[in-house]
């Protein structure tokens, strides 16, 4: 049982590892303006593109489907939510910096991908060092929309945490022998 529960986990764990790592290969290699970003150009850029793609999808699947197979799995729920994260994340820089690269002066200190993922963690983390900042309204309306979901990303963890702590104490209440304790 002990092994099982350590197989599982470390399962859990190589699959974010591999959706953060997909989703950056996406990030960072979507070919967004003329020069790709880093050594990679023409068709590695675009295999590590396709790669990428290829591995969210695949994760978001496998998710979904071991979802549907065991709704109870508070441990599968967390990690979907983890999933919906990166993903969102993915694209708010994604979207942040196209707005950058398109429309100049959105953001104060937002010039490269980095800072584009930069900002969008920090706006995550509800941390907001200052350094890089919205100006312009388009990048302040996005900015609202992030923090609205990542309040709302924030509810669901703390309900799928709660439900959980709910179900132990009421397992452990089912088998306490009647009377006290």
């Amino acid at each position: 049982m002990k092994e099982n529960r350590a197989v599982g986990r470390l399962s859990r764990a190589l699959h974010n590892l591999l959706a953060v790592t997909c989703a950056l290969l996406f990030y960072y290699f979507l070919p967004l303006d003329a020069v790709p970003v880093g050594r990679l150009s023409g068709v590695p850029a675009l295999l590590a593109f396709v790669i990428g793609v290829a591995g969210l999808i695949w994760l978001a699947r496998w998710r979904i489907r071991r979802y549907i197979l065991d709704p109870r799995a508070t441990v599968g729920r967390i990690n979907d939510v983890l999933l919906v994260v990166c993903v969102v994340v993915t694209f708010f820089a994604l979207y942040y910096y196209v707005l950058e690269l398109r429309s100049p002066g959105q953001f104060e200190g937002l010039h490269t991908r980095t800072d584009a993922l930069y900002y969008t963690i920090v706006t995550l983390g509800t941390v907001g060092y200052g350094d890089v900042h919205a100006v312009g309204a388009a990048a302040k309306v996005a900015t609202m929309v992030q923090v609205a979901f990542d309040l709302g990303v924030i509810g669901i963890l703390i309900a799928i945490s709660t439900s959980h702590i709910i179900q132990r104490l009421s397992e452990a209440q089912r088998g306490r022998p009647a009377g006290g304790e």
